[in-house]
């Protein structure tokens, strides 16, 4: 998943020299819509309450609508940098919205390995991150998107405990596409599409399958399995991925500082992964209180 949401911000990049974002954004989630629900279609249809409905109609347009529109609307008003640090925040955000839900107890190396992935990200990218009024927009946008994806997250858990992460995913994203494609149609409509290369529109169907619909996969797989706390935790390493892959293809230059949060971040992950030893109570026969 890191590796294909890292590889991600090139390909983002290099689509939107010629590709409008929200038209870029719209076949996107139009592609990868249809990816999900032909999938669906070809296995049992699922049989949803219509608690279930309402919930994943609130998932589309938190973690589809809403993060999409803040997240390609904030990168175009900030920098890279202040990007990634904001969502930097993702893990404790989650852990503290997870812990309020009462779906799962965040113990003190989650909260431990969160600290160290984020101080490992500030590291990677806190030498370009320059908070300033210019940005003050774009930082917001992206705080909001964060915030989105985290509430989505953890709001994605009770589905996915009765229901597959393709129905989850799949489900919630074609919910989300409806309005973004309507705000999309007056772009769509100026879009100078003879102007797109070849390459731009190869890239956008790459994003889409790779990063909207595996990577998407993998995310809602992991929050059924690990939780959403624990999962969130490996996004950081995302700007890591980013950043190794910048020096191969790119031949960006990666500094000292750099290569420490990328160790800080590994170390975070393995932290986070630490299960406390389990108290175990006094039995009986040695006298202690039960």
């Amino acid at each position: 998943m890191v590796v294909i949401w890292g590889a991600n911000f090139s390909a983002i990049k290099l689509a939107l020299e010629d590709f409008p974002e929200i038209p870029f954004n719209a076949f996107r989630l139009l592609l990868a819509s249809a990816v999900f629900l032909t999938a669906i279609a070809v296995r049992r249809r699922p049989v949803l309450s219509r608690a279930e409905w309402l919930r994943l109609a609130f998932l589309g347009l938190i973690g589809h609508f809403s993060y999409q529109l803040c997240f390609l609307a904030g990168v175009a008003r900030t920098s890279v940098a202040n990007s990634a640090l904001i969502f930097g925040c993702t893990p404790v955000a989650v852990a503290f919205m997870s812990s309020i839900a009462g779906h799962e107890r965040i113990t003190w190396p989650r909260w431990a390995g969160a600290a160290l992935s984020f101080a490992g990200l500030v590291a990677v990218v806190g030498h370009g991150a320059n908070l300033s009024r210019a940005t003050l927009a774009g930082d917001a946008l992206i705080f909001t998107g964060m915030l989105c994806w985290s509430l989505y997250s953890v709001s994605s858990q009770p589905l996915l405990e009765r229901h597959s992460p393709l129905v989850v995913t799949g489900l919630s994203m074609a919910i989300g596409t409806v309005p973004y494609l309507l705000v999309a149609i007056g772009p769509m409509l100026n879009t100078n599409w003879a102007g797109i290369s070849r390459t731009s529109w190869l890239l956008m169907t790459a994003s889409s399958l790779l990063a909207l619909t595996v990577a998407y996969m993998i995310w809602s797989t992991g929050v059924q399995r690990i939780g959403s706390a624990r999962t969130s935790v490996y996004s950081n390493l995302t700007p890591v991925v980013a950043m190794a892959l910048g020096a191969v293809l790119l031949g960006e230059r990666v500094g000292g500082w750099q290569l420490i949060g990328a160790a800080l971040i590994l170390t975070g992950l393995a932290v986070a992964r630490v299960r406390p030893a389990a108290r175990q109570r006094p039995s009986p026969a040695s006298g202690g209180q039960s």
